[in-house]
């Protein structure tokens, strides 16, 4: 079985309980890119696409709780403004209500009867119809802004719903990456640094959700194709330094690398992926691993494979082997990225 597409030796591993006994898994080449012909011979794509289908529902649940919470946000400034101008306006009427309270109401008749000549009689009129004027304004604006923070409280409730929502679809889709990832071993420490530069963000649709790409831009490692997001990773990690040996598309295979959705970094300084990595190539791989992690919800992240741990946003890190135990099966020669 070639080790083209590594991600697949943990596919097999995973489900060789349930799906795949009996199956004999064939020798990895040295390289992630080689080919030795029998590509998906005991591959099973159904641990791929668990892992797809939670990242992806888990991706998009973030992206509305996020966008939820921004919203929430701006809700809660519009109330406290609401209310600062029904306070004001409540202040005002209940002036009004305690003077009508200490003196009466004002008898128009008596009012205008008091004018002294025809000119004060005009003045007392107007002054009497515009104060008339202007507490029906206040009364007007008193209904409004109760009706603006019913209806903003109502809004909240809403985003507080959807928020709650949302944190259950993520517990829910990490429940079943971490099943589906629970025969590779459980959690790992992984690779982290805080101290990595950020990605420029991926393009994202209006509601925060990842657009779907196909294979349709030219793969600068290869002769095939790779999606513009895939490609917005590769460049965004070189730009950060990361600038050794990668090799993206492959032209047969169940997994991202034949869909332009998976990229093998080499962690040596010379083309190719080599042995196990050791001294600088090791810390440039857990680097570079830890920079994928750090950016993964920038970059579209689904996978990230290094040195027999892997990945996802819903899952964290856990323990993986690969089938063949070799560098490129135990991925312990490149970092291996998937993108959503």
């Amino acid at each position: 079985m070639s080790s083209r597409h590594p991600y697949r030796r943990v596919i097999v591993a995973l489900l060789a309980a349930c799906v795949l006994a009996g199956l004999t898994a064939t020798p990895a080449s040295a390289e992630p890119g080689g080919d030795t012909g029998d590509e998906g011979a005991g591959a099973n794509p159904t641990l791929g696409s668990v892992l797809e289908d939670t990242t992806r529902a888990w991706t998009d649940a973030k992206a509305r709780f996020d966008a939820s919470v921004q919203h929430q946000a701006q809700l809660t400034q519009q109330l406290q403004a609401t209310e600062a101008q029904l306070a004001n306006i409540q202040e005002q009427v209940s002036a009004i209500a305690v003077a009508a309270y200490r003196t009466g109401p004002l008898s128009t008749f008596a009012a205008l009867m008091d004018s002294g000549s025809p000119d004060s009689f005009a003045e007392r009129a107007g002054s009497i119809n515009e104060i008339a004027h202007h507490n029906d304004n206040l009364l007007h604006q008193l209904k409004l802004l109760k009706e603006n923070q019913a209806a903003q409280k109502q809004a909240l409730d809403d985003e507080v719903a959807t928020q709650q929502q949302q944190v259950q679809t993520m517990e829910q889709q990490k429940k079943e990456a971490e099943k589906a990832l629970a025969l590779a071993g459980g959690p790992s420490k992984g690779f982290v640094s805080a101290n990595l530069p950020l990605a420029e963000p991926t393009p994202r649709n209006a509601n925060g959700s990842l657009p779907k790409e196909s294979c349709s831009v030219n793969d600068p490692t290869t002769t095939g194709c790779i999606t513009p997001r895939m490609l917005h990773a590769m460049q965004q990690a070189q730009a950060a330094g990361f600038k050794r040996f990668v090799s993206c598309f492959r032209p047969s295979g169940p997994y991202e690398h034949p869909k332009g959705r998976a990229c093998d970094f080499s962690v040596q300084t010379k083309s190719g992926f080599g042995g196990v990595a050791s001294g600088d190539d090791f810390v440039y791989g857990s680097t570079l691993a830890a920079y994928f992690v750090k950016n993964a919800d920038r970059l579209g992240v689904m996978y990230v494979i290094w040195f027999k741990q892997i990945w996802t946003p819903a899952a964290g890190w856990h323990h993986y082997s690969g089938v063949a135990g070799d560098p490129s099966s135990d991925h312990t020669n490149h970092v291996h990225l998937s993108i959503l």
